[in-house]
């Protein structure tokens, strides 16, 4: 559902992995923004889309190779401002009269700093010390600026870092402004939108009046079933949906023994005693427990709780009778084409683990209220929308639960070792005022066990290991530097309290190169 009652500012995307950065700096200025991959942006779509404004993204192939990536031509015709960013400024100048090159010595990977030529509103607030920090990422240079451009700054590597066509309202850059190694990045966005006469009318709150219009006339008078897991995104999609539909939602909360400690009845507390919604409480744990008894190898966990909820979610969803509608909790980064090394596209539609085949399957239609949303904006909506703070800054939860947080074997014991350990580890971190600043964090419960003393005797328990990490958006993410007395009370607490539990450790491992979850 393509919004139209914003100015719209479109970024076409060229395959750079950081394109989804551009867009969360602009909604972050309260600016409208739609990815689109170039190859599905022609005269027409612009025509339709109307865009106030234009931003170029960067990608890995040269302009300089034959069949590489191009805007059409009506991006530079329409009259409106336009950024090319890294590749984006090569296409530009390559298309516009400019030239590009490959090599002798002017690639440039990782920090750099830019000096000033002159002045530019793009670059208010800039070179406040004579140099700006900013993140470099390419190997093709541009050697010859199009006619009508300027230089404005320049790198060691880059002579024609930043450029303009002022008379056009062009602009280009050969760094990333959207990376936080680019420190006013941000700025850069936010004197370009200004310069474009965006004047920031995207916000939660109109979004959430006009979501609540079109869930009205999208769904009508018929009955809506959601999946609710007490995560973020569902919880603020049940919500916005009770307040446009009322009773017509009926939500399906399926328990299967793979919750942390008091989820369940939390969750149940909060939806059917302070929201009043129609809720069905699924008490499955029997049935998803037992299939998954003994089972270690962790894609074999995944795919039978992925059936398994298929099966218990169609079963307790027909009790509702009459449903035609679906809810999930669909993001934006969700549907976003993203644009393949080969300059081909390649569908990003990620199937929730909880509803995936559903709709096909029930016959059922998708209701998506926030797929237009980043993750940052749901939780924005969701204070919007009143949610306690306790929901909506919750840590996300993997959809297989505590399954993949237990390699090995599963057993019961074991699921509820790990849920009170969690649970101690969780209570530390808020106790210290540090739950806000990381990412996510969680103990997996390891498959060996170690000796220990305890007292004057002899013990054969388990070893568990803390996870904590910082990221925005979970794609790359770095452990949190915990203090060795934090580590060393938190340790304390576990191997007193848990009973199993014998030996802690901290995994200080960064994504890349593993993951967050252990499996």
């Amino acid at each position: 559902m393509t919004d139209t009652s914003h100015a719209r500012l479109l970024i076409i995307d060229f395959g750079s992995q950081v394109t989804q950065l551009i867009a969360r700096r602009l909604r972050e200025a309260n600016v409208y923004c739609e990815i689109h991959p170039f190859n599905k942006v022609d005269a027409a779509f612009l025509e339709g889309f109307a865009p106030k404004a234009i931003i170029l993204s960067g990608g890995p192939a040269s302009v300089i190779d034959e069949g590489s990536p191009r805007p059409p031509e009506a991006v530079f015709t329409l009259g409106v401002p336009v950024l090319g960013i890294c590749y984006g400024q090569q296409v530009m100048m390559q298309m516009l009269g400019g030239k590009v090159e490959s090599g002798h010595g002017t690639a440039e990977f990782g920090r750099a700093f830019v000096t000033p030529k002159g002045t530019l509103p793009l670059l208010d607030g800039w070179f406040a010390d004579d140099k700006e920090q900013v993140w470099m990422s390419h190997g093709d240079h541009v050697s010859e600026i199009a006619p009508g451009f300027e230089v404005y700054g320049t790198s060691p590597n880059a002579p024609f870092a930043i450029t303009a066509d002022t008379a056009r309202n062009f602009f280009a850059v050969q760094f990333h402004p959207e990376v936080h190694h680019t420190p006013n990045g941000a700025l850069l966005y936010e004197n370009f939108i200004k310069l474009a006469g965006f004047t920031g009318d995207w916000t939660m709150g109109a979004y959430r009046e006009e979501a609540i219009r079109k869930i009205r006339e999208q769904v009508g008078d018929a009955k809506v079933i959601c999946g609710l897991s007490g995560g973020v995104d569902s919880s603020v999609a049940a919500v916005l949906l009770h307040e446009a539909i009322g009773d017509q939602l009926t939500c399906v909360f399926v328990d299967n023994g793979l919750l942390r400690q008091n989820e369940a009845e939390d969750v149940v507390k909060m939806f059917r005693g302070e929201y009043h919604m129609p809720l069905i409480h699924a008490d499955e744990r029997e049935l998803f427990l037992g299939e998954l008894d003994g089972q270690s190898d962790p894609e074999t966990k995944r795919k039978i709780i992925g059936k398994l909820f298929i099966d218990v979610f169609q079963k307790h969803a027909a009790e509702v009778g009459g449903a035609k509608f679906l809810a999930q909790g669909t993001l934006y980064p969700d549907v976003i084409e993203s644009v393949s090394f080969s300059g081909g596209p390649s569908v990003t539609i990620k199937s929730h683990h909880n509803v995936g085949g559903l709709p096909e399957k029930m016959g059922l239609k998708l209701v998506e209220p926030l797929r237009e949303l980043f993750k940052d904006e749901v939780r924005a909506l969701g204070r919007e929308l009143g949610l306690p703070a306790s929901f909506i800054g919750r840590h996300p939860f993997p959809g297989p639960g505590l399954a993949i947080r237990c390699p090995g074997e599963i057993t019961r014991p074991k699921l509820e070792i790990l849920r009170k350990a969690d649970a101690v580890y969780i209570d530390q971190i808020r106790k210290h005022g540090l739950y806000d600043d990381i990412w996510q964090a969680f103990v997996a419960i390891l498959p060996v066990r170690t000796v220990g003393v305890m007292g004057d005797g002899r013990t054969y328990d388990f070893a568990c290991a803390l996870r904590a990490v910082t990221s925005v958006d979970g794609m790359t993410a770095d452990y949190y530097p915990f203090t060795h007395e934090f580590l060393g009370e938190t340790a304390t607490r576990i191997i007193n309290e848990v009973e199993g539990i014998n030996r802690v450790t901290y995994d200080i491992t960064s994504k890349p190169p593993g993951t967050i979850e252990w499996e």
